[in-house]
């Protein structure tokens, strides 16, 4: 089985430690691809940046020359995972989802722990659209942009902690998602200091995948996520249909 694990911003960094977190929970026979869009934005904080990474994120899976099981959108909050089920025939799994739903199996209400807190809205909107959202105690922002989580480790670290504690203290969560592909790797300093469940969306997306793809079950194609029409886009650089796989 071959899963591609693709970053929504362009830091090859970032996508090195998230491919490393999805290999260390994937299951034997199970290959772990990373892909780095060829353009966008460095890191991703915002509508603009998030809607050009839908398109990144779509031609770099477009591009990729092989053969693969499924897709893992390595982004949290909005990025146009609806856009690649309608591409591909394989399944699509988004980690803002995954680690939403697995913490749901954890305890009865989670929070979300992310970077910058203009991001909040963006993976409200992404829980509320996924029916994710009534067990949802709160999405807390640490208050630190996504690559100070490389410049600074340290700093970020505490600061994750620190909004982990208030969101299991006051918002009475029982599980805490971390709220950013690149805090890869972070779970067990945020459970040794919370006591409590940790989810990070990649090891989480990882495995759904890998259940999908066991049970042979991919994206219903007869509607919402039916294939793109065929049609002339002007323009653009991205094509869709045969030609893309």
């Amino acid at each position: 089985m071959r899963i591609l694990v693709v970053n929504v911003n362009t830091t090859a960094s970032v996508t090195e430690a998230i491919a490393a977190s999805a290999r260390a929970v994937a299951a034997p026979g199970t290959e772990i691809v990373g892909l780095t869009p060829r353009f966008g934005a460095e890191s991703v904080e915002g509508n603009l940046e998030s809607y050009l990474a839908a398109v990144g994120v779509a031609d770099a899976v477009a591009r990729y020359d092989g053969p693969f099981d499924a897709v893992i959108q390595a982004g949290y909050g909005e990025h146009g995972r609806e856009g690649l089920q309608e591409m591909l025939d394989v399944p699509v799994v988004d980690i803002t989802e995954a680690a939403a739903t697995t913490a749901q199996y954890l305890g009865h209400r989670y929070s979300v722990v992310t970077t910058l807190d203009r991001t909040v809205p963006l993976i409200e909107d992404r829980l509320l659209l996924a029916g994710l959202d009534r067990r949802c105690a709160s999405v807390r922002a640490s208050g630190l942009p996504v690559l100070e989580l490389e410049r600074d480790p340290d700093r970020a670290i505490a600061a994750i902690v620190a909004q982990s504690r208030l969101a299991v203290e006051h918002d009475h969560a029982e599980v805490i998602c971390l709220g950013c592909g690149g805090m890869a790797g972070l779970e067990d300093k945020v459970r040794a200091e919370t006591g409590v469940p940790v989810v990070d969306g990649v090891p989480a997306a990882v495995t759904v995948a890998e259940s999908l793809v066991r049970l042979g079950l991919s994206t219903s194609k007869v509607r919402t996520y039916a294939a793109p029409r065929t049609k002339r886009v002007t323009g653009f650089p991205l094509q869709w249909g045969d030609e893309s796989r």
